[in-house]
């Protein structure tokens, strides 16, 4: 009796259903969630770790001294999926040749950059101040897989495949936990850092299957659309974008070890990792921005209803993260960190209006790497350096200190916004069929 009635129901939404998930806003979405998964489960890597290693400050600053290198990464995938979705970096087996030649060259970087780090991997142990001299070596060559693996990851997103793209993220933490997780078993610091280069290696073998997939082998001597190293050279608008993001995004804890005494500054930190969970859900989206503007600039379309969607998805996440961090914030921090982190808690509502407005700016960002503008570095360049001259001489205490981030992260926003919603130039339409010009030739015109 029933299956009528369902089957016309069925008939009826399908269509809407089918067009919901093939969405430009269900793409966002996707890509979002898997980077709010992805850091789900890095917390999940804090929580085990911090109990399985007695001496879990080390892993922390070695960890933090690789997301200092990979911002290097993180750029390249913005400017990989750029050239890619316009088809400078090859089209089909011309793509995959290019890919090849990328492999090779990084891979033998990689090993270079290994030998020497593994020879001064005295001195750099000093300067992340560990004692794991080995694990020190490791930060390097993780660099420059991770390196590797974000370009994949762009030529990915080139390809429209996000699918793909959300599942290495989701994946690299996971093998991250899992392999670190058994590996600090026997190995301490060292065997959970492991772990950390290992997932790069495992998601770069994964995303290598769709890639193949989608391109087919390369043609045997066909040389690259474009050399690895101009490549890099012309993406140094998005290494300098991401690197004043990461300050504007990091700054606050290294000043407050400096502002609090030493138990003061781990319970801030602790409250500003938890405030800053939205940053992430913008990088998912971020994912999605970047590739659909650079189509859109080049067909002369209006670009600006993307960076709506994207917002617009950070929007819709922001509403119960500000709800839970204005009406339990004890509660979660004591859930997340412990009863001993409950010091800074009163500060994590401001923070956390700080980093939904870098949220934002970040996208801001991405969308004017995308549109290939770069005059926005210097104001917001500058916004970063003030920023913690200023929180060095802010309050000793956790609520006006974070006052001070609100302010300069609100600063940050209206430079960025300001500066991206400028009237862009509309790029040239495709001639007519008869004329012989390709739209590749024509995006690729200055």
């Amino acid at each position: 009796m029933l299956r009528r009635p369902i089957n016309s129901l069925r008939q009826r939404y399908e269509p809407l259903l089918a067009s919901l998930s093939g969405s430009d806003t269900a793409k966002a979405a996707g890509l979002a969630g898997a980077m709010v998964a992805n850091n789900v489960i890095a917390l999940g890597s804090v929580i085990v770790f911090s109990r399985e290693l007695s001496d879990y400050g080390s892993l922390a600053a070695l960890v933090s001294y690789f997301l200092i290198l990979a911002v290097v990464g993180y750029a390249m995938q913005v400017a990989t999926a750029r050239e890619a979705v316009l088809g400078h970096l090859g089209v089909g087996p011309g793509m995959a040749a290019t890919i090849r030649n990328w492999i090779k060259v990084t891979l033998l970087f990689t090993a270079v950059m290994t030998v020497l780090s593994v020879l001064a991997r005295h001195p750099i142990a000093e300067a992340v101040g560990v004692k794991q001299q080995w694990a020190a070596a490791l930060g390097i060559p993780a660099g420059c897989l991770y390196l590797l693996l974000c370009m994949m990851r762009g030529f990915l997103q080139g390809l429209g495949d996000y699918r793909s793209v959300g599942i290495s993220l989701v994946g690299e933490q996971a093998a991250r936990l899992a392999i670190g997780g058994v590996l600090a078993i026997g190995l301490g610091v060292t065997g959970a850092y492991i772990g950390t280069p290992l997932s790069f290696v495992a998601m770069m073998v994964y995303c290598a299957l769709p890639l193949r997939r989608r391109l087919g082998p390369a043609p045997a001597g066909k040389r690259p659309a474009v050399e690895l190293w101009l490549h890099v050279a012309r993406a140094w608008t998005a290494i300098a974008a991401l690197g004043v993001i990461a300050v504007l995004q990091n700054i606050d804890i290294i000043a407050a070890k400096h502002r609090f005494s030493s138990e003061l500054a781990s319970s801030y930190s602790a409250t500003a990792v938890a405030a800053k969970v939205l940053i992430w859900v913008a990088m998912g989206a971020g994912f999605y921005l970047v590739p659909e503007v650079s189509r859109r600039r080049a067909h002369g379309q209006d670009t600006r209803p993307v960076l709506g969607k994207a917002l617009a998805i950070v929007g819709v996440a922001a509403i119960p993260c500000l709800l839970i961090y204005g009406l339990l914030p004890r509660l979660l921090i004591r859930a997340a960190f412990g009863s001993n982190r409950l010091l800074a808690v009163d500060a994590l509502f401001i923070l956390g209006l700080a980093f939904t407005v870098l949220a934002g700016t970040y996208l801001a960002v991405q969308y004017m790497l995308a549109l290939k503008r770069t005059w926005f570095l210097l104001p917001l360049g500058a916004v970063a350096v003030v920023e913690p001259i200023l929180l060095l001489q802010a309050s000793k205490q956790p609520l006006g200190f974070a006052v001070v981030v609100l302010v300069v992260q609100i600063a940050g926003a209206l430079v960025a916004f300001g500066m991206a919603l400028r009237p862009q130039k509309v790029l040239p339409q495709p001639e007519p069929p008869d004329s012989g010009v390709t739209e590749v030739e024509l995006v690729g015109a200055p």
